[in-house]
């Protein structure tokens, strides 16, 4: 079991989404509190050593600290202005 550290200004952007949407990211964000990370991608580049979680049209970029076990949030946001 992991625990989700997600920021305040990730839960605004999450707000902003569409009610359907929404509760497609929270299931995703809840799978991988438990350790499902089966399809996400790492991400290169500026964004090295973060993984990205698709959801929909929204992808869900995470930070993953394997030794005490945290996942923090770093953004939430359509797939066009994600990266």
């Amino acid at each position: 079991m992991y625990r989700i550290v997600i920021p305040d200004f990730v839960l605004k952007e999450l707000k902003r989404i569409v009610p359907s949407d929404q509760r497609l990211i929270l299931s995703k964000i809840d799978a991988l509190g438990r350790g499902e990370f089966q399809g996400d991608k790492k991400l290169k580049g500026r964004h090295k050593g973060k993984y990205r979680k698709r959801a929909g049209n929204y992808r869900i970029v995470y930070l993953k600290e394997g030794e005490i076990l945290l996942i923090t949030i770093v953004r939430i946001a359509h797939r066009k202005e994600v990266y």
